[in-house]
């Protein structure tokens, strides 16, 4: 046990360094400052997704099948293969790829800021005596002055106790910050109450990967007049391949056609893409009510085709009536999912992107936690309603359709609060005005 707990361990640990890294390191090969690296960072992302999603595809079935009709030995032993192939050929291109270099923790200047911003609270804020150094060499594109988060701006402010050196520089970077290093952490403060509504988006994908296995359970899984049925775990394949299927069409047909019509880097902005997936995730909640809805009926009213153990009689409906809310919540991850790693990327400084990789995966983590919250306070509110529990393990005495129901709720509400984020939200580098850099000598009474 301690072994295989061991091994989980570093599984852990070893996806939380690449996955939230690699995004980063791949985009940061193309060159943001011509038009075809523009356009290959963009198409970055959607191939990536599709070769990891592709890749999970493949480990549900294949690898599946291996551990549990062969060898479970041969089915660890040939991720194990692939990961060694994989870390080969890495570091066989070690000398072509390009490097950014790091600039000391990001995290640091993120604190100073609020902390100087805390210690000036109560200054007057006058655009005119703003700190406005730029250290030189930062690989951190120059962002305007804003006026949103003012209070934050208050840490640029130069007071009569700030000490500047000769190379322009703040003496106690604790007492005071730079206009730009204010903005920088704006960039940031902006992205969270987007990330707050990705949470909530993905309590609509965390079901199709849980509930509908129930529901797959309790469905006539036989494929045609065959007696081969499909394992219920397997069905989430069908939303992995709506994913794949989807995402090579939007990159080399979709983009390129509406990109003619709307003269917009993308065809359309990564918000509006990211609340296209937010609307296909309600739909394919709506769906699967609607379609579950059916299963119960026809389990409750006709002739069933057997009995699952510890669960319950198995509805004749095919359990490929399920594809369609899958599909759907393949094309939502196809839109949202892709958008939210290219808006993370896109909007947060430079030399923090790997940390707006990693936003992503927290934010996968956030709801699946929110996910097993709600289902703790549906089982405690409905166990003792009229209608009963509406989630039982026998499905057929419960109402998954109302709990689908409420998710779609939740998920219209969430995109109603996205629109008005997004419309109040300024995407980095815009909606702002420069201001003059203040030269050391133009600084009166401001000395080391």
């Amino acid at each position: 046990m301690a072994v295989l707990l061991s091994g989980f361990g570093l599984l852990i640990v070893g996806a939380a360094g690449i996955r939230p890294c690699n995004l980063a390191f791949g985009a940061d090969q193309f060159n943001p400052n011509t038009e075809s690296g523009k356009r290959g960072i963009n198409s970055f992302f959607n191939w990536y997704f599709f070769t990891f999603t592709f890749a999970q595809m493949v480990s549900l079935t294949a690898i599946v099948y291996v551990q549990s009709s062969i060898n479970w030995g041969i089915g660890l032993g040939i991720p194990a293969l692939l990961m060694l192939i994989s870390c080969v050929l890495f570091f066989m291109g070690t000398k072509i790829y390009v490097k950014v270099r790091p600039e000391g923790s990001p995290i640091t200047s993120l604190v100073q800021v609020l902390t100087v911003a805390i210690k000036k609270r109560r200054s007057k804020l006058q655009e005119q005596s703003l700190y406005c150094h730029v250290p030189p060499g930062s690989i951190n594109s120059k962002l305007p002055y804003t006026e949103q988060f003012r209070c934050l701006n208050k840490a640029a402010i130069i007071t009569d106790e700030d000490k500047i050196n000769p190379d322009g520089s703040a003496s106690d970077p604790w007492s005071l910050c730079g206009v730009q290093q204010v903005e920088e952490v704006k960039c940031i403060v902006r992205v969270i109450p987007i990330w707050v509504s990705a949470i909530v988006f993905y309590v609509a994908i965390v079901q199709q990967q849980t509930y509908v296995v129930f529901q797959a359970l309790q469905c006539d899984r036989r494929l045609g007049s065959s007696n081969f049925r499909i394992p219920a775990a397997s069905y989430i394949v069908f939303s992995m391949l709506s994913l794949t299927l989807w995402i090579p069409i939007y990159d080399r047909i979709l983009v390129p056609n509406v990109q003619k019509l709307t003269k917009k880097e993308g065809g359309i902005t990564i918000l509006q893409r990211i609340g296209i997936g937010f609307a296909m995730a309600i739909l394919a909640m709506l769906v699967s009510a609607v379609v579950e809805e059916r299963r119960r009926s026809l389990a409750l009213t006709e002739p069933t085709v057997g009995i699952e153990p510890r669960k319950g009689a198995i509805s004749s409906m095919s359990g490929l009536w399920l594809t369609a809310q899958l599909s759907l919540a393949g094309l939502a991850e196809a839109f949202a999912s892709v958008g939210l790693v290219e808006f993370y990327y896109k909007q947060f400084p430079e030399n923090m992107r790997s940390i707006a990789g990693s936003f992503f995966f927290c934010g996968l983590a956030g709801s699946s936690y929110l996910s097993g919250f709600l289902v703790s306070v549906v089982h405690r509110t409905t166990k003792n309603a009229s209608t009963g529990n509406w989630l039982p393990e026998d499905l057929n005495k419960g109402r998954l359709d109302y709990f689908y129901y409420l998710v779609a709720t939740l998920g219209f509400i969430n995109l109603a609060y996205f629109i008005a984020i997004a419309r109040w939200y300024k995407y980095k580098g815009t909606g702002g005005t420069d201001l003059e850099i203040v030269e050391v000598k133009q600084l009166e009474n401001i000395h080391v």
